[in-house]
């Protein structure tokens, strides 16, 4: 059946329609998110919901399954949809998504250019954000993670976003196509962003903010040391962020034995004007922060104390005669 969702801020609100997504909580808290469809129905182990209760209700209802199990009916937020869509690549969690968007200072109107598009997770946010005002040029690389991806956000928004272009290909020639600042934000999810650097700084107006979304500390030096080279950077800026749930039950209150940690990295730094150089760093690094050329990783260049063939050699003869190593 196709999907009657209406598209913009009316979508979310109103009676629950045909072709939009609900999300069905248990009295356990286990949501199961459906699309809605005329005749359709929702099978458990205890009994099914017909899609026709839910069609033309409002938001919030409990419904109760053949069985007389109950559950409650809402729109899915935001981070509901993107941890339940289908995903090719790995999704961009909420607390990431969050915080690139707030950090990279994406606001209505912004003209903004991501590049790896994945599953679509980080665009609905930014596509959020920017508004219809704004502009979002997705640049994605593989033809089968944006079909994922447009699907995604299509179907979160009921349809076509007027602000949104999803291009294949590589996000340096979308970026020099655009011509010299021409875009306020650019957001970089991929596993060379470095690469890129020169093309972004091109594009962005001054002051515009680079952010980019890195998984190990490899590439995080890596762009860290490619942005302080290029000169057209102000100094840049990275962290972190971890999501501990907390359990509330009475007096019982306390953290959750899980939580989100470590997903990414993220960096930001910001264009400078044309022919300004950039302030030279208050702090220097320590000797050895960085190797020459033709020199191996050691512990010294990775910020650790060498140790000793002494004391090698002092811990090795005590463990030869059984006596305990100060």
């Amino acid at each position: 059946m196709t999907a009657t969702v209406p598209t913009g801020a009316d979508q979310r609100r109103g009676p629950l329609r045909a072709g939009e997504r609900v999300q069905l909580t248990d009295v356990k808290g286990r949501p199961h998110t459906i699309t809605l469809s005329a005749g359709a129905a929702f099978h458990t182990h205890r009994g099914l919901i017909a899609h026709d209760d839910l069609i033309g209700s409002d938001e919030g209802v409990v419904v109760s399954t053949t069985a007389g199990v109950q559950y409650l009916a809402m729109r899915p937020l935001l981070a509901d949809h993107v941890m339940s869509m289908p995903r090719g690549a790995a999704v961009v969690y909420p607390k990431d998504a969050g915080q690139i968007v707030t950090m990279a200072d994406i606001y209505p109107g912004a003209r903004v250019v991501e590049a790896g598009v994945g599953s679509g997770a980080l665009t609905l946010s930014l596509l959020r954000a920017v508004g219809d005002g704004g502009s979002l040029l997705s640049v994605e690389r593989r033809d089968d993670f944006a079909a994922i991806a447009r699907a995604n956000v299509e179907q979160f928004f009921g349809g076509p976003h007027p602000a949104w272009t999803l291009q294949l290909g590589d996000v340096a020639d979308a970026l020099t196509a655009l011509g010299p600042a021409s875009v306020d934000r650019v957001v970089l999810d991929m596993l060379a962003p470095w690469e890129n650097l020169a093309a972004a700084a091109a594009a962005l107006a001054p002051g515009g903010v680079l952010l980019a979304y890195v998984a190990t500390t490899t590439q995080l030096s890596r762009l860290a040391e490619d942005v302080r080279s290029d000169g057209r950077y102000t100094e840049p800026t990275a962290w972190e962020s971890m999501v501990r749930g907390w359990h509330l039950e009475g007096l019982a209150v306390r953290p959750e034995h899980r939580m989100i940690g470590h997903t990414g990295f993220l960096l930001t730094t910001r264009r400078l004007a044309d022919g300004v150089t950039p302030p030279l760093r208050r702090r220097r690094p320590s000797k050895g922060a960085y190797p020459t050329d033709d020199a191996a990783w050691s512990p010294e260049e990775l910020g650790e104390a060498p140790v000793s063939d002494k004391k090698v050699r002092r811990v090795r003869r005590d463990l030869e005669t059984g006596t305990d190593a100060d």
